[in-house]
């Protein structure tokens, strides 16, 4: 027994003098590291490690419709090409965005802006907006020379897309503020895609329709004596109601928002910046336009200073939006989806 304590005893000092030595050798530069060498270690070593989730990520999915709410993104789209941040869908109708919104299978949409309200009220407050990306883009096209002001449009037929959506409700508004009852003093027509009305109107011998940029663009290009009868902006601007045509806005789910803060600010920077490079470097954000297959260059060229491209956040965004859905609501309840978004619609 005491020879195996004693060689218990041995075993032990054999150790530490092991342990010892070791200690000895060891380079005291390891055992001190300074301190800011020891926070730029933890730093890149959190880099590193956010920089592999950000790869690891899933896109974001956006979606815009065929016309200046995606003309306006095409810089990010652009960007993207590299990054891969985003999806991007470009869609002929709203009809195609707002069901996949709502199921969760988008997470940023631009649409149009009475629809936005009626997300809204849809889905119990589940859809915030973020901002305007555009102002009236809608025109009275004719065949002829028939049509100097809107009230001329009384006993005519027109042309439109948009039913259900800020197009129609904008029309009915404008005719209504300019003594056309538009259920009985009009017959307003409705295509579901502008292409629809291009091809109507290029058999026709004459013709009358509502129509936004860049298809304006593109009929007047394919339909020979079409012109340019009247601005609905240009129009809504006259009544002088406190307000603005807001024809687009960008919305997201809530869930995605404040689940993502730092994925949707970077997201409404990046649009931001879009829209000023789009507006300010024409003949390449109309190459780009014809890259992600919106439109052709030569249309996008011309259209896009007529497209009212605009980024408006914040209170700006706020009053502009909030006075144009009350002109909607008093006129038409259901336009909007029954009343009028909560503060916390305005993000």
């Amino acid at each position: 027994m005491k020879k195996s304590i004693a060689l218990l005893l041995s075993v032990l000092m054999i150790f530490g003098i092991f342990a010892a030595c070791t200690d000895t050798v060891t380079d005291p530069t390891e055992t001190n590291i300074p301190t800011d060498t020891a926070t730029e270690s933890a730093t890149d070593a959190v880099t590193e490690a956010s920089e592999a989730d950000t790869t690891d990520a899933e896109p974001i999915r956006v979606a815009g419709m065929k016309g200046p709410t995606s003309i306006g993104m095409v810089k990010i789209m652009k960007d993207n090409t590299s990054t891969g941040t985003y999806d991007f869908t470009i869609a002929g109708t709203a009809d195609e965005i707002a069901p996949k919104l709502i199921k969760g299978e988008l997470d940023i949409a631009a649409v149009p802006a009475n629809l936005a309200s009626v997300l809204y009220n849809k889905t119990n407050g589940a859809v915030s907006v973020l901002a305007i990306n555009t102002l009236g883009v809608l025109y009275i096209v004719e065949k002829g020379e028939t049509v100097q002001s809107l009230a001329d449009l009384k006993g005519k037929t027109i042309y439109a897309t948009g039913k259900g959506t800020t197009p129609e409700y904008s029309l009915r508004y404008l005719l209504t503020q300019n003594g056309i009852d538009p259920d009985n003093d009009v017959t307003i027509e409705f295509r579901s895609e502008a292409t629809e009305i291009v091809s109507l109107l290029a058999s026709a011998e004459n013709g009358i329709a509502m129509l936004p940029q860049p298809y304006v663009t593109v009929a007047s290009q394919k339909v020979e004596g079409l012109r340019v009868a009247v601005s609905l902006n240009d129009e809504w601007n006259k009544l002088d109601n406190g307000s603005k045509l807001v024809t687009g806005v960008v919305v997201a789910r809530n869930d995605f928002i404040d689940n993502n803060p730092k994925a949707v600010t970077d997201f409404l920077d990046a649009y931001k910046n879009s829209v000023t490079f789009v507006n300010e470097n024409v003949e390449t954000a109309a190459e780009y336009v014809e890259e992600f297959e919106i439109f052709a260059a030569a249309v996008a060229k011309k259209a896009i200073p007529q497209c009212n491209i605009v980024f408006m956040s914040d209170a700006q965004m706020k009053d502009a939006l909030q006075a144009y859905l009350t002109v909607l609501h008093t006129q038409n309840p259901a336009s909007i989806g029954g009343a009028l978004p909560g503060e916390e619609f305005y993000r």
